[in-house]
């Protein structure tokens, strides 16, 4: 009996060995500090995947640029460096101008028109991201975007000569149309650069305003509601394929939960970060009638510029988007 009851015990570890050996560790860089509702959801996300998958594939979630830097995280997922990861994807428009679709100054300024944009832009984005060796597996909308300057400014002409931090393709072309030059700085490096004067200005929503403290650089923000750029959570194929169908499952099951739950937590948080810039001394206002027009003119711009890079795909994305 006792022999029967070693084996048995035996034959138990043998098998929670078997188990763990099977299990799957994935680690995920994040850009954003730990605290922001990106890395949070970020977390749930990866807490679901565990549960869902039954302990078969554990995400363990690196916030803050702690393992890759926000500008490497695309090419770090790619290449299989990292197998899942979380990047503003408009940051990479210079690949593919599909990924600044979200990007467009004032073609979508509320979250519903966010969504009806990316209803629209969705398949073709997917399969942008297929083609680098990526799978999609959900984005979350910034809230609104915003203009911070140290200064007043009531048109565009005021904004020329300012340092602006760029971080994509369309900020950049914000500073060239407005005269201000541009820095490329990442969100962990922000703090620094706005406290050393390597930048003066940036357009970002009140979430990173908050996050970064802005406050103890800067003086204005001007709630321009610009547009709602995503961060997109994809992993990489080879890792994804390498999966079980039930953890495939799991991760694309708990990305539709993460994007539905962050996109909540953008819209619930949207007015309490402004109050906070403003509780912390910040000068918050909608923009003048003069600033509204010379952005919608470089909005106008900007449009008919992504429009012509993209070639049909775009034009096709832009009038179904209108459409609705």
């Amino acid at each position: 009996m006792k022999k029967i009851q070693a084996l048995v015990a035996t034959t138990a570890i043998l098998a929670g060995g078997a188990t763990a050996a099977a299990a799957e560790s994935w680690d995920m860089p994040m850009a954003y500090p730990a605290t922001n509702y990106h890395s949070e959801n970020g977390t749930a996300f990866a807490e679901c995947v565990k549960e869902k998958s039954g302990g078969a594939l554990e995400i363990v979630v690196h916030a803050g640029g702690s393992l890759f830097g926000g500008n490497d995280i695309k090419r770090a997922v790619q290449t299989g460096q990292a197998p899942i990861g979380e990047r503003l994807l408009s940051a990479h428009a210079n690949e593919n101008p599909l990924f600044g679709i979200d990007s467009i100054p004032f073609l979508a300024t509320s979250f519903e028109q966010s969504d009806k944009l990316w209803a629209a832009a969705s398949d073709a984005v997917k399969a942008a991201l297929a083609e680098q060796n990526l799978v999609f597996v959900y984005s979350v909308p910034w809230p609104p975007q915003g203009f911070y300057f140290k200064k007043d400014v009531t048109s565009a002409e005021d904004m020329k000569g300012v340092k602006f931090r760029a971080y994509n393709a369309a900020t950049a072309r914000i500073a060239e149309l407005a005269g201000m030059v541009p820095v490329q700085i990442e969100a962990a490096e922000l703090s620094q650069a706005l406290a050393t004067g390597v930048a003066e200005s940036f357009i970002s929503s009140g979430s990173t305003g908050v996050d970064s403290k802005v406050w103890e650089s800067l003086t204005n923000f001007y709630d321009v509601q610009a547009w709602l750029p995503r961060n997109t959570v994809f992993a990489n194929k080879d890792a994804f394929d390498a999966l079980d169908a039930a953890a495939q499952a799991a991760v694309m099951d708990c990305g539709a939960e993460a994007g539905a739950r962050g996109e909540a937590r953008a819209q619930e948080l949207t007015a309490g970060y402004l109050k906070t810039l403003a509780d912390n001394g910040m000068k918050v206002e909608a923009p003048s009638d003069q600033l509204r027009s010379d952005l919608a003119a470089f909005g106008a711009t900007m449009v008919d510029e992504w429009v012509a890079s993209a070639g049909d795909t775009g034009k096709a994305i832009v009038e179904a988007y209108k459409a609705q």
